[in-house]
């Protein structure tokens, strides 16, 4: 039988993909051999060409190896926020044989330690604005450090503001273990013949570690560039899209649908650093960008921003996100405004993004969509496995050629992630959810999210959804809070928006949740704040927020 989504399946687009027997940084090589004087990336007003980019990379790749020491599967550190030297970085890395270890520019010494240490890297790549929190560990257990100046890739006559990191000039190292970016590519070195294989190690990026310690996602070239061509085909990315990347290149939406997407089509990226709804416009205007590959609070803080708004946003042609949900409420408005439906997928860093996609011929607001090419995907009991039917709740397992090949190190955790159903290996995503009559998936919460209040069952997801419709409130988080009687109830954290943050009281908004669902969903407790806790990929850190109420 037919599975039940392939009826709004989009018509130009097959089932099923023939994918290139490549690896993830010749894709790079293949664009600048076609579009060799084509802007690969514009940065703070200067364009860098795909002929330079491929050059730097190449540069870059033999440092690596000749100076450094790489050899074929070493992992290599990258820690870099948004900027074309984490896209040379990236390719560079794989170029030299070794494999990408992405970590968010935001982590402290402590954190990267871990992150080192598990991983094996003894080689970094690295932002000038983060080498404090290297400092101590050069030496042991790095062995090398190359660090990059973004001033170095920005136009100093270029009107809009920068942030400290782009701006700051170049610094000097007197240290053999640490070495310039410009002195690296000065070198003038060339990689040797590449030996990796699509089946080899490519990347090895980490869990947020929501669900306990960050484990490192095992991926290789053949799953990178599936959900790649994935996301070229379903968002139809081609040489002359313009994507404006907001989504850090160190998390999967970022890394997939905006860079590698690019370096795969011939498309051009326009880099924005750090965050800031006004300057996102301001490019997408300069620019005339046609994607953007996002999480929901990018798309909150657009909406809620005047002065970003009054600029010419129409050059879009697709704006893609996942990460979490998007509110319907802020969904309707993205279209009344701006003409373009948001299209939702899901994914996880375990899937190098995608799995499911919304098809742009017929989405629906607050839905993962449909399973993507080659995706297989079900509903089952999350205690006996069991497949369950249209509109019944349980956990969401998915197979396909984007799943990772194993936890690093952790052998054991891996093989727990999977469950045999019907004779075919699933993995389990551990996210509650549900399948419509017409094939799409719809996500409940985190398999251990439940709220408990006296017997009934509480799913955060769905009272936030509802909380987005209130007018006031501009970002929120559902938690549950310890209550005497009821064992657990219903908690609120709130951010309001501002022009209501004087006039709205805790109690007003109660009694708005008390017309508008069930009794035992109306948050009982209120806290308004000036902002949610988020990880540096823009997901909500709703766990954080669960440990603090309970004094964890």
């Amino acid at each position: 039988m037919e599975p039940r989504h392939f009826r709004f399946w989009p018509k130009h687009l097959p089932r099923r993909l023939s994918y290139p027997r490549t690896t993830v940084h010749a894709l790079l090589e293949v664009s600048a051999r076609r579009y060799p004087d084509k802007a690969h990336s514009i940065f703070y007003g200067a364009h860098l060409s795909y002929a330079d980019a491929l050059a730097q990379v190449n540069a870059l790749a033999g440092f690596l190896q000749q100076d450094c020491g790489v050899r074929r599967g070493d992992r290599v550190l990258l820690d870099m926020q948004n900027a074309p030297q984490f896209v040379l970085a990236f390719y560079a890395i794989l170029r030299a044989d070794a494999v990408v270890v992405p970590v968010s520019p935001m982590y402290i010494k402590e954190e990267l330690s871990h992150y080192i240490a598990d991983s094996g890297a003894k080689v970094a790549l690295i932002g000038q604005e983060v080498f404090p929190e290297f400092s101590d560990l050069i030496g042991r257990p790095l062995e090398h450090v190359i660090v990059a100046a973004y001033s170095d890739y920005a136009s100093a006559d270029d009107p809009l503001p920068k942030p400290e990191a782009v701006a700051a000039p170049r610094q000097d190292f007197k240290t053999a273990a640490i070495t310039t970016w410009t002195t690296a590519l000065a070198a003038g070195r060339f990689p040797g013949e590449t030996r990796t294989a699509p089946q080899d190690l490519c990347a090895l990026p980490y869990t947020s570690g929501s669900t306990g310690a960050p484990k490192g996602c095992m991926h290789t070239h053949a799953s990178l560039i599936a959900t790649t061509l994935g996301a070229v085909l379903w968002e139809n990315v081609y040489a002359e899209s313009v994507s404006l990347a907001t989504a850090p290149f160190f998390h999967v939406t970022g890394m997939q649908h905006s860079m590698n997407a690019a370096a795969y089509t011939g498309a051009t990226l326009v880099i924005q650093p750090r965050w800031d709804a006004h300057i996102a416009a301001q490019l997408i205007e300069r620019h005339r960008c046609t994607h953007w590959a996002n999480v929901p609070t990018m798309v909150v803080d657009l909406l809620s921003h005047p002065q970003a708004l009054a600029h010419d946003v129409s050059s879009l042609q697709c704006i893609f996100g996942g990460g979490s949900a998007m509110p319907e409420a802020i969904a309707q408005k993205l279209y009344e405004t701006c003409g373009i439906q948001y299209l939702e997928g899901y994914g996880m860093t375990e899937t190098i993004s995608q799995t499911h996609m919304n098809p742009a011929n017929h989405p629906k607001q607050q839905c993962l969509g449909i399973p993507t090419f080659d995706t297989e995907s079900r509903i089952v009991d999350p205690e006996r496995f069991a497949a369950l039917g249209p509109g019944e709740q349980g956990e969401i397992v998915v197979r396909g050629p984007q799943l990772l090949c194993g936890y690093w190190n952790k052998d054991q955790a891996f093989r727990e992630s999977w469950v045999e159903i019907e004779g075919e290996r699933y993995f389990r995503t551990g996210d509650l959810g549900r399948m419509d009559e017409e094939g799409y998936y719809f996500i409940s919460d985190r398999l251990k999210r439940m709220i408990n209040t006296s017997g009934f069952k509480v799913w955060p997801a769905e009272v936030e959804a509802a909380m987005y419709r209130h007018p006031a409130i501009q970002e929120c988080c559902i938690i549950a809070s310890p209550d005497e009687r009821r064992g657990e109830t219903v908690k609120l954290v709130a951010v309001l928006k501002p022009e209501a943050r004087d006039r709205v009281s805790a109690g007003e908004i109660i009694e708005w949740a008390r017309a508008r669902m069930a009794a035992y969903k109306i948050p009982r407790k209120v806290e308004f704040t000036d902002q949610l806790p988020r990880t540096a990929s823009g997901k909500l850190q709703w766990r954080a927020l669960q440990e603090k109420e309970f004094g964890g």
